[in-house]
């Protein structure tokens, strides 16, 4: 069932895109290139978003400008109704490839935040605690001192989970975290994620969360709603409500409905890639 939320429902948006577009002028010089077009979303405060799409149809790009990251060419993004100017602590970033400090221990890397907070240095105590419940939380309890080379991929990105938690972001971006990772670690994960974001909570008590995966079965899996882009420029193709059960575990991996849902996104995703391909044949 296609959603028919983009402000329509009353309820204020936690992010909302306005007419967002993204060109990518060269350095030197080339022509100026349209990453993302007419993107228009609003995100429902406790929400777990997923976008997909072909490559290049500019996932990254809405990340990063929803992060602060780049500044959008046109349009407006707002979060709680303030336009984003810049990255700040009230969105929490975690990237496919860890980006964590690798002369820090795993505790001083989720210390990061906590300590240097502009606004307001917070006293050892408190952040000692904030960061016992994080690595309590993401199951990193007996490694606290070790340095990101010892750690498995998994632990890794639990750490950067752990480190992008501590500065209580109210939002949570997530570009492809689980790429890179084995079959089996990214399903345990997947889980972990759910179980972190508090899916047995009321929504308002939820981390709003922007996920971005090229993984279709992983977007079923994790999401209230999926994102489907076009590319070339990116456009939002459509927008799917995932009226699959919570909480969820694998199991609801063998429901006919799950299965649908992912065929019918593999079949949106395939089309738009095939008409990209048609396109840039009959540019040539």
């Amino acid at each position: 069932m296609e959603s028919t939320l983009r402000g329509e429902t009353g309820e204020a948006p936690k992010i909302r895109l306005r007419d967002v577009s993204k060109t990518y002028v060269p350095s030197r010089g080339g022509a100026p290139s349209l990453a993302v077009s007419d993107i228009s979303l609003d995100v429902r405060p406790g929400e777990f978003l997923c976008i997909v799409g072909p490559s290049g149809s500019g996932k990254s790009t809405i990340m990063n400008m929803i992060a602060g990251l780049t500044d959008p060419s046109g349009g407006l993004i707002e979060i709680d109704g303030r336009p984003v100017a810049g990255p700040g602590r009230d969105r929490g970033v975690v990237f496919q490839d860890y980006a964590l400090f690798p002369w820090k221990t795993v505790r001083e890397n989720i210390e990061f935040g906590p300590r240097y907070r502009t606004e307001s240095a917070l006293p050892a105590t408190e952040r000692n605690r904030i960061v016992d419940h994080y690595i309590r939380l993401v199951g990193l309890a007996g490694a606290e001192n070790k340095y990101p080379h010892e750690l498995s991929g998994g632990m890794r990105q639990r750490c950067a989970f752990a480190r992008a938690l501590a500065n209580e972001p109210a939002v949570l971006l997530m570009d492809e975290p689980f790429a890179a990772l084995d079959a089996q670690t990214r399903l345990v994960l997947q889980e972990e994620l759910l179980r972190i974001w508090g899916e047995n909570l009321p929504r308002g008590e939820r981390r709003t969360v922007v996920f971005i995966t090229h993984g279709i079965d992983e977007a079923v899996f994790l999401a209230d709603r999926v994102v489907v882009l076009d590319n070339h420029p990116g456009t939002i193709r459509t927008i799917l409500d995932i009226d699959l059960p919570r909480p969820r575990t694998q199991q609801v991996r063998k429901l006919p409905r799950f299965q649908q849902l992912a065929d019918d996104i593999w079949s949106l995703v395939r089309a738009a890639a095939y008409a990209a391909t048609l396109e840039a044949a009959a540019g040539q």
